[in-house]
């Protein structure tokens, strides 16, 4: 299946210039997508761009991760209605550095013809004077071109900084680079970037004489028609440190039945047939259906152990059959992450090398009750377990062989309240 045909049957495909699938079926050809390093790490809503490059690479084309070095301290004026805050240069090159670290997770860059390449624009206007820039740039497309681009017409009422107006030109220039340097035919992004993509098509035909491309895919949303991506705690990173695994896991388990059919074909590597198939198989399972995807994307973004990890905090979690011995196979890695998902209090070693009775654990070096008399309470209630291990006396020690790993506790406080101690030196 050649690019564009995969992208209309994954519902990806929103706009293309005329002649592009000419183009794409005469050979490979080099594409480009840019990405403005204003956040701490990717998102899922860049993975929809990452897709869209991987499934270029798996077509057998040469895909260009463009970097905005240089973009991302202007800012781009598609699809907000309010300036940007603009970051200091040492955050976005600390956000960039971390970014291109991700991509190489996630694209091929190193194997076949079709390896993918990083670019920072930052290279392409370093040396280049405000001067060099009005002259060289700024002649190529006139204010009323520019004028009449979506981007720039819906924010003219609301206020539109010159900063940002010039963003069109930045993006234009960079596609000519890029077609100068790697001869790369054509830009990809969503489509709010139409735009802009467009601006540099207009820019190789008028400077170069030449012919570029563009294609666009929908902005995807939930069927609530809520931002894709965003949860109650804001943003689904990438970074497992700002979303963890179990979180991602749990995101995609929780989405709606509705958005399931979008999400497979926008985000599974598996192919047309397979994934039909599965909707068939599981037409009257969603949930099932939901456990396939969280498992691909969690196994392709976190990678294996932390997917291991995800099924034993799962099963912790929700499975009342857990038992000591469930907790005594956990490794570190899921007990670490465990102690981010439940309340989780630190002691010093020192309180448990002798032993702590459980009345005085719960209550004075943890926050797991309120007060010794709450504690009491719990114990008296048979409420209180350490380790899945039912505590029936308020005198009961807990040693430092009582630990997992050398260093956790799981306190359980009724069915549902439960709480991760860990020990530190």
């Amino acid at each position: 299946m050649g690019f564009i045909e995969e992208l209309r049957w994954r519902g990806m495909l929103h706009n293309m210039t005329e002649g592009v699938e000419e183009a794409l079926s005469s050979g490979s050809v080099c594409g480009y997508i840019g990405f403005d390093p204003t956040a701490p790490s990717l998102t899922i809503g860049n993975y929809v761009q990452i897709m869209i490059l991987q499934f270029f690479q798996e077509a057998g084309h040469k895909p260009i991760v463009l970097m905005g070095g240089a973009t991302g301290r202007v800012g781009d004026p598609s699809g907000k209605d309010q300036e940007r805050v603009l970051q200091s240069y040492e955050k976005l090159d600390e956000n960039l550095n971390h970014q291109i670290q991700q991509f190489k997770r996630l694209l091929n860059f190193d194997q076949g013809p079709e390896a993918a390449r990083m670019v920072n624009n930052l290279d392409f206007y370093k040396e280049m004077s405000v001067l060099d820039f009005l002259r060289d740039v700024g002649k190529s497309i006139n204010v009323s071109y520019m004028l009449a681009k979506d981007s720039v017409k819906t924010r003219l009422e609301k206020g539109l900084s010159f900063t940002e107006f010039s963003y069109q030109l930045l993006q234009a220039y960079d596609f000519q680079c890029l077609y100068q340097t790697y001869d790369c035919i054509l830009q990809m992004g969503g489509s709010d970037q139409w735009g802009n993509i467009t601006s540099g098509t207009e820019f190789i035909r008028r400077n170069l004489g030449k012919k570029a491309h563009a294609i666009t895919t929908p902005l995807l949303t939930k069927s609530d028609g809520s931002k894709f991506g965003k949860s109650a705690e804001g943003n689904i990173w990438l970074d497992p440190k700002l979303t963890s695994p179990y979180k991602f896991y749990q995101f995609w388990i929780n989405a709606d039945d509705a958005d399931l059919p979008k999400y497979f074909r926008y985000f599974s590597l598996k192919d047309q047939s397979t994934i039909e198939s599965l909707e068939e198989e599981y037409a009257d399972q969603p949930q099932s259906l939901k456990k396939i995807l969280a498992e691909e994307l969690t196994r392709r973004i976190h990678g294996d152990e932390s997917f291991e990890s995800v099924m034993h905090v799962s099963e912790l979690m929700f499975n009342k059959k857990a038992n000591q011995e469930f907790l005594g196979s956990l490794k570190v890695s899921t007990w670490e992450a465990l102690a981010e998902e439940l309340p989780t209090t630190q002691i010093n070693r020192s309180i448990v090398s002798q032993g702590v009775e459980i009345v005085d654990l719960l209550a004075e070096h943890s926050s797991i009750t309120q007060s010794k008399g709450d504690a009491r309470r719990a114990v008296k209630g048979n409420a209180i377990s350490v380790n899945k291990t039912k505590i029936g006396a308020f005198d009961h020690k807990v040693h430092a062989t009582d630990l997992m790993q050398d260093r956790y506790l799981l306190i359980e406080n009724g069915k549902k309240n439960k709480y991760i101690v860990e020990v530190t030196s």
